[in-house]
């Protein structure tokens, strides 16, 4: 069978993967890319690569920020090549995490040869370099066949005026062609002279695009004679182009006219179930911060759930009260050899449709399902059902509402509520958590009461006093908006339903009215 992903380093033996992480948008991140990281120990990451990306890496993967910051070196590059160096050979699965490609003005070259001396096993996994992606994210093709038909990159980080030590300006060329400068925002007045003093017409469009992928990034247009100045107040990083091809932007915009573009949402879910959300939320612009305010974890006994399982036949109905609930209980059926086939006769219930998608991934079909996906919808679901007397099995959460056990006991049904996994709050580093919520993000996500009461707990007094009062929150139905207000906080989106594409719906619809 045919392996296109990173090789794996021997055991005892560590490896660096210099990995290319594109120019911002998670979505570019490569296969294989997200391959290395999925087993990487150790991640060294500059401030060009996004740090979502990171959700792809291990939970406890050791996470190091290097590279440059508003011109700021955090660590020098002799030290990141040596930092490399020791962990590889220490063992370590190493990711080193570039934006954009590692060979493409990003000093890959130079970390390579440094391990290569070193006798370190490295690979190169390229990126979406930003030198098109950007361009073409702004609404700019670099080339297109009836305007230009070559591109050039450029680094326009040095003086123009050193041209022994930087590009041959006179060279580039005045016709046909595209200018792509990479970090180039400082030096774009004495390069945009340079480039008319040798011959550039003043009316050459172009276009600097400041964080582009991103939901914050911002595109200032103008001319060679006047960019600079219309370009004045924008801070790195940029990428710009310069060329005929900039014209053709106001047709082909796109990104920008998304439904949430410029909006940058945190989900609060267990990290192994944000992914639905986050893709949705991405495919409509907005930038994702994910800050997993649960886990999910095995109950502390198996036994309970075990022994109920033994007992399945003793049983009328099975409700499930989440798609988490269905996973475990299906895990401990399975290591007891049993499968669907002892669910026989049980009438089964799911409280929505996700939790009835799990049960299909099982190949069961549940009996009801509410059309409110809460549990005084799951009562309203069973009228038509005889309750009196039977035996109902509700395999959830260790902590959960207690609603429907007491609604069915009311009416005389022998309820039994058996732990089939517990959630649990992560420990989140206040330094991780103030730097995700740098800027303020538009929107804060809430999928169940847990993590609500989990996300303000880790919430210092200055961070809450910060970011409240300029951000919204998000519910994704009654129950979860009820326990926000009962912690004292104000709910401005709520869903129709309580699904992830209604709550995705409910923050359209609130960001449309807003524009």
């Amino acid at each position: 069978m045919c392996d296109h992903g990173p090789s794996v380093a021997r055991r005892g033996q560590g490896k660096v993967f210099l990995v290319g992480a594109g120019p911002g948008d998670p979505g570019l991140m490569t296969l294989k890319g997200k391959a290395a990281l999925e087993q990487a120990d150790s991640v060294i990451f500059d401030f060009l690569a996004n740090e979502a990306i990171l959700r792809f890496a291990p939970a406890d993967c050791e996470r190091i920020l290097v590279g440059k910051r508003a011109g700021r070196a955090t660590i020098e590059q002799r030290e990141i090549n040596r930092m490399l160096i020791r962990k590889a050979q220490a063992g370590r699965t190493v990711v080193r995490l570039k934006g954009g490609d590692p060979f493409v003005f990003g000093r890959g070259g130079e970390e390579a040869m440094a391990l290569a001396r070193a006798g370190v096993a490295f690979e190169v996994i390229p990126g979406v370099s930003s030198g098109y992606a950007v361009p073409a994210y702004a609404g700019i093709p670099v080339t297109h066949r009836e305007i230009a038909s070559s591109v050039m990159f450029i680094t326009g980080h040095e003086d123009p005026r050193k041209l022994h030590r930087s590009n041959d300006w006179a060279r580039f060329p005045t016709g046909a062609g595209t200018l792509v400068l990479f970090m180039g925002v400082k030096n774009l007045p004495l390069i945009a002279q340079t480039l008319l003093r040798h011959g550039h017409p003043e009316r050459t469009p172009a276009a600097v695009i400041r964080w582009g992928t991103r939901a914050s990034q911002e595109v200032v247009e103008g001319t060679l004679a006047d960019i600079a100045d219309r370009a004045r107040d924008v801070e790195p990083p940029a990428v710009t182009v310069i060329g005929d091809v900039v014209r053709l932007r106001h047709e082909l915009q796109w990104f920008e006219r998304m439904p949430l573009f410029g909006r940058r949402i945190v989900i609060t879910r267990a990290r192994e179930q944000s992914e639905a959300l986050t893709e949705r939320l991405e495919a409509l612009g907005a930038e994702v911060i994910e800050i997993p305010c649960i886990e999910i974890r095995p109950p502390g006994s198996w036994k309970p759930l075990d022994h109920a399982i033994e007992r399945l036949h003793t049983f009328d109905y099975l409700i499930f009260t989440s798609a988490n609930g269905v996973r475990y209980f299906f895990e401990r059926l399975k290591a007891q050899g049993g499968d669907a086939r002892d669910l026989k006769g049980l009438k089964i219930g799911a409280i929505g449709p996700a939790t009835a998608a799990e049960l299909a991934c099982v190949g069961l079909r549940a009996d009801f399902i509410p059309a409110a996906y809460r549990a005084e919808g799951l009562m309203d679901s069973l009228r038509g059902y005889e309750v009196n007397g039977k035996a109902f099995l509700i395999p959830r959460a260790r902590v959960a509402r207690d609603f429907l056990p007491r609604a069915l006991r009311k009416q005389n049904a022998r309820v039994e509520v058996v732990e089939a996994y517990q959630t649990v709050r992560p420990r989140l580093p206040i330094r991780y958590l103030a730097r995700w919520l740098d800027p303020v993000p538009d929107a804060i996500t809430f999928t169940s009461s847990s993590t609500a009461v989990n996300f303000f707990q880790l919430l210092t007094p200055p961070v809450k006093q910060k970011l409240l009062p300029r951000t919204h929150l998000a519910s994704i139905g009654p129950v979860t908006s009820r326990t926000i207000r009962q912690l004292g906080f104000k709910v401005e989106i709520e869903a129709k339903e309580s699904t992830i594409p209604a709550l995705v719906e409910a923050l359209c619809a609130y960001f449309a009215r807003q524009r």
